[in-house]
């Protein structure tokens, strides 16, 4: 492996603003000193299973660290992924090698495994990283033609199992990690498929009239189908979800982006001024402004969490880049101020009052300055340069290259320090943010987020 390289040269096509790196001199070397030392670490299998087995004695929920091959949250296929970019930063330094030994470990466990369709654990990730290996389609030809078969099949399975819903659904059937949403994100890489198409009606009809009946929205979830027995005691009635990572703005992201791709199904910008407006409607200001909460309550949309936190998964962040997306789509010069605002106001936030105490990209700092580092590159404001080299400090004090095994550790809620081995909640989510801070190499991966 080569280190600190000097700075690439980014191709864009017309009319289409150049990725730019936001770091400069002191800070550009530290990104990159840091964001090596975990690749370099993950690219050795056996310190990723030392790593993953000292997660499951490390922390306080045990579901959270599980390795799965064929998972990019937690598993080969994510540190695939991880490869892909680091390929594209590092050109000809052996990194499509990593990937190729991730990317194998990830297919070949699904001769013992079946995976559903979803994004972050099953065939369209899958998808996502074959095509990100495969510089420009002239790679994994064959694989890449046998995943998308497998995806359409799976996709197609669940645009029906959620037009079948007419009271209701799980967050996993139409959210970014498992469901719809993220699933659609990968086949808008084929806006002509059948299977795509079928997609986004499907997310049309979930989602139109949102907040203009008294009646829950279709995607509301009952308390029969919440993860855990103490969310329904909390919420008896059910609960419509706020979060990008598991709510609506997942469909709201993934509709936005069609648009912005000229994808042409009827109903689709009025579907995304429907969830645009819902989640105007149901914002939640805090003592800094504009926020809002993780999950409202059915049917007097009560809110029985604290404020929510500044992060991806959940709280202003991702609903302001979804907002932001949408507006975008629409030239809705409203909504694209709402999300800045609200931006601005998660920078106010004392560091403490965001909730964000793990350095990871899920629920973590390296979440919160990847969509700042989109939202620098759409619109040049200079708030988002200076956030961004804040958010890159608080990266840097938490590098710990000798006492943990990858270089990062998470942080659970509670407190407790895990060595975390998976692209979601470990070190390797970390190293990307910190190369696309550094390096003018647009990070497409990010699409993985519904952030692009």
């Amino acid at each position: 492996m080569q280190s600190i390289p000097p700075a690439l040269s980014c191709t864009v096509g017309p009319g289409v603003r150049p990725w730019t790196a936001v770091l400069s001199g002191e800070r550009v070397e530290a990104a990159l000193r840091a964001a090596l030392h975990v690749g370099r670490a993950f690219a050795d299998p056996v310190r990723v299973r030392r790593c993953v087995a000292l997660a499951a004695d490390q922390t306080e929920f045990p579901g959270s660290v599980r390795w799965s091959p064929h998972d990019i949250a937690q598993g080969d296929a994510g540190l695939a992924l991880a490869a892909s970019y680091f390929d594209r930063c590092f050109p000809d330094a052996g990194w499509d090698t990593i990937g190729h030994h991730y990317l194998a470990a990830a297919v070949e466990s699904l001769e013992q495994t079946e995976v559903g369709p979803g994004l972050f654990t099953g065939a369209a990730g899958l998808e996502l990283v074959t095509h990100r290996l495969s510089r420009s389609g002239t790679r994994y030809a064959r694989l890449h033609a046998t995943l998308t078969q497998e995806l359409d099949a799976e996709a197609e399975r669940l645009t029906h199992t959620v037009n079948g819903r007419v009271a209701g659904l799980a967050v996993r059937e139409f959210d970014a990690i498992s469901g719809l949403a993220g699933v659609t994100a990968q086949l808008l890489a084929r806006p002509e498929a059948a299977a795509t198409r079928g997609a986004l009606e499907a997310l049309i009809a979930l989602v139109r009239g949102s907040g203009g009946d008294p009646q829950p929205p279709r995607w509301y979830t009952p308390p029969e189908l919440f993860p855990s027995e103490e969310e329904a005691s909390r919420y008896p009635n059910g609960s419509m979800n706020c979060g990008l990572a598991h709510g609506v703005p997942g469909p709201l992201a993934v509709l936005a982006l069609a648009v912005a791709d000229g994808v042409a199904v009827e109903g689709i910008r009025e579907a995304v001024a429907d969830v645009s407006g819902w989640l105007v409607g149901h914002r939640r200001d805090d003592r800094w402004g504009v926020n809002w909460p993780s999950l409202v309550s059915i049917p007097d949309g009560s809110v029985r969490d604290g404020p929510g936190r500044a992060a991806w998964c959940y709280g202003a962040p991702g609903v302001a880049r979804a907002l932001w997306l949408a507006g975008a789509a629409l030239g809705d010069e409203a909504l694209t101020g709402l999300a800045v605002e609200a931006m601005t106001r998660v920078y106010e936030r004392p560091v403490a009052a965001r909730q964000i105490d793990s350095p990871t990209f899920c629920h973590g700092v390296a979440g919160l300055l990847q969509i700042t580092l989109r939202f620098r590159h759409d619109t040049g404001l200079a708030l988002f340069d200076d956030a961004a080299c804040a958010l890159l400090d608080q990266l840097l004090d938490r590098f710990e290259p000798e006492e943990s095994v990858l270089g990062y550790r998470g942080i659970e809620p509670g407190g407790t320090r895990v060595d975390q081995a998976g692209l979601l909640d470990g070190a390797p989510g970390v190293a990307l943010v910190l190369l696309a801070a550094a390096l003018p190499v647009e990070p497409t991966w990010d699409r993985l987020f519904l952030l692009a």
